[in-house]
């Protein structure tokens, strides 16, 4: 599968190595200039003004016909926007709102991704990507495990059941939001087989390789003692 979890945040200069081999993906299944999909969430002012980073920092690529599906709160994503499309970039915001809204094309994305689509998520969308999501949520048995304004509005660490592009699940902003933390605590507490979590300005594919201004945080559980987890951390060579 090919695919682009970025850990969110905003740098004009990373642009192209973040989005760039997604978009280079893209063209070559479209044999041209591509079509992009990028599905984001909200339809109030606000929303529609925060889309627009998302048009400024993909333009700063280009090569690609840029079309945005924006989904109101609430409301189930139309699978029936995928069609004709030959690259996904599901972007970020209220993670919760993008599970409920996504769900119901879980199985859609997921073929499309296994038969050569790329798919790239930033933030909430690479959050979703796993097949263990983390939506929110800053206790695990009424104890702080991240800071409280990682929560998405849920008070526990809740994890649904996600895409499934990824094994394990994923985690973002994670040394700027103090997110790491959440991602050992999700392991440690068997609510996930393993888990990533992705710095701010940081892309990781699909065969590991870390691009970017930060690091990967790989967690994965010591088959030796229940409860205790390993962490180690991965960045881009250039880094």
């Amino acid at each position: 599968m090919d695919l682009h979890l970025i850990g969110g945040g905003w740098v004009d200069d990373l642009a192209p190595t973040l989005y760039g081999d997604f978009i280079a993906a893209a063209r070559r299944r479209a044999g041209g200039t591509p079509r992009i999909l990028l599905v984001v969430m909200g339809t109030d002012e606000e929303s529609l003004a925060y889309h627009e980073k998302y048009v400024h920092t993909l333009g700063l690529v280009g090569g690609h016909e840029l079309v945005v599906e924006r989904v109101a709160e609430g409301t189930p994503f139309d699978p029936a926007a995928l069609e004709g499309v030959d690259g996904l970039f599901v972007g970020g915001g209220p993670t919760p709102e993008y599970h409920a809204s996504l769900a119901g094309a879980y199985s859609r994305i997921r073929a499309l991704v296994t038969g050569g689509m790329p798919y790239a998520g930033f933030s909430a969308g690479a959050a979703i990507a796993g097949s263990h999501a983390v939506i929110g949520g800053w206790r695990i048995d009424g104890l702080p495990v991240c800071p409280e304004d990682s929560n998405e509005d849920l008070d526990p660490v809740t994890v649904v059941e996600g895409l499934g592009l990824v094994e394990g699940a994923v985690d973002v902003h994670a040394a700027q939001w103090g997110n790491v933390s959440r991602a050992l605590a999700v392991v440690g507490a068997g609510l996930a087989p393993q888990a990533v979590a992705i710095d701010e300005g940081t892309r990781l594919g699909a065969d590991g390789t870390v691009v970017g201004a930060g690091r990967v945080w790989h967690v994965t559980p010591d088959p030796t003692a229940p409860g205790v987890v390993s962490v180690a951390a991965a960045q881009s060579p250039a880094g």
